[in-house]
């Protein structure tokens, strides 16, 4: 995936972005760029990275697990924060990378003078958000739990394979994720806990398909669809209640991305082992100490009284005993 990315960008950045055909400006001060699968509304000196999200939207293809095609959005170049804000209806977190609108089938996107992201980065929000606007118009106006929506947008975006699955297994590893009921009710809003937030959701749909392969996640969807119904989808394709599809896939990911992964993480590997290595060798050298400490104890001393001779014996013995100033008793 990051090698159609890094093409895609470089595609863009080459020069193919002449390929979309410019509208008039229109009365608001907008223009736009016409591409396959959307049309990119920017302002100013955001055509750049306007003709960028177009080539890098219209090579993603069919997303996994989906089987609607024809889906057209709009993607708008927000030039400043509060465009934004206003374009959203509401105040955006400084963290969020870009939001989607699937009522409007329109995502909305910072402009690069507010947006310091890599160009890989906003390659994998590009996806994230367009994953949104695909699930949405794949599903038609069924309810979506928080937690599947984004989850399957952080799983299709990739970021699971790019560090997600070890930055979760540290979270795991030092507590215990929130409920998926919790992801559904009170989405959390700081950016620390919202990535725990979307990497816990990703790794269900990871469970999902690792159980059933991506045709089983469509089936899935394709069932959901049919019976408009999440829980009799998921008990007729996977065979368990969501509370049994929660148990398990506790169980898998503690098991799959618990202490073993933050183990194998190579730094943190390292630094236990030197840790321990450490630990070790002081608990040797002290252990060295207290046997040699022992021995000498043990040890006769350099004079012995055996070895002296009764003349250095008798001065010895008079060295030591007191002199009485009295002189001798009678």
């Amino acid at each position: 995936m990051r090698v159609r990315v890094v093409l895609a960008l470089l595609a863009a950045l080459a020069g193919t972005g002449s390929a979309h055909r410019t509208t008039n400006q229109q009365d608001d001060g907008w223009r736009a760029l016409a591409g396959a699968s959307l049309t990119a509304r920017y302002q100013g000196v955001d055509s750049l990275r306007a003709a960028r999200a177009l080539v890098t939207l219209d090579a993603v293809g069919r997303l996994p697990g989906l089987r609607e095609t024809g889906m057209r959005a709009v993607l708008t170049v927000a030039p400043t924060r509060e465009v934004m804000d206003s374009l959203v209806g509401g105040r955006v977190p400084e963290w969020a990378g870009a939001v989607a609108i699937p009522e409007r089938m329109e995502m909305i996107i910072p402009g690069g003078r507010f947006w310091p992201a890599s160009p890989l980065e906003e390659a994998r929000i590009l996806r994230h958000e367009w994953a949104h606007l695909a699930l949405a118009y794949e599903m038609g106006n069924l309810r979506i739990p928080r937690w599947f929506n984004e989850g399957y947008a952080e799983w299709t975006a990739g970021a699971w394979l790019d560090g997600g699955a070890r930055r979760l297994g540290m979270a795991l590893a030092f507590g215990d994720g929130p409920p998926l009921d919790s992801l559904t009710l009170a989405w959390p809003r700081e950016r620390v806990h919202a990535e725990l937030a979307y990497l816990l959701s990703a790794s269900v749909i990871q469970y999902l398909v690792e159980s059933s392969g991506t045709r089983g996640l469509e089936t899935f969807l394709a069932e959901w669809k049919r019976r408009r119904s999440y829980d009799a989808a998921l008990r007729g394709v996977y065979g368990a209640t969501p509370a049994q599809l929660e148990s398990d896939w506790r169980r898998w990911v503690k098991r799959r991305y618990g202490w073993l992964i933050v183990l194998s993480d190579s730094a943190l590997f390292w630094a236990v082992l030197a840790a321990a290595l450490t630990a070790m060798f002081l608990v040797r050298r002290r252990y060295r100490r207290e046997q040699m400490a022992r021995l000498r104890a043990g040890e006769p001393p350099d004079t012995p009284p055996f070895w002296v001779m009764p003349d250095d014996a008798t001065e010895a013995s008079r060295a030591e005993s007191p002199v009485d100033p009295r002189g001798p008793s009678r």
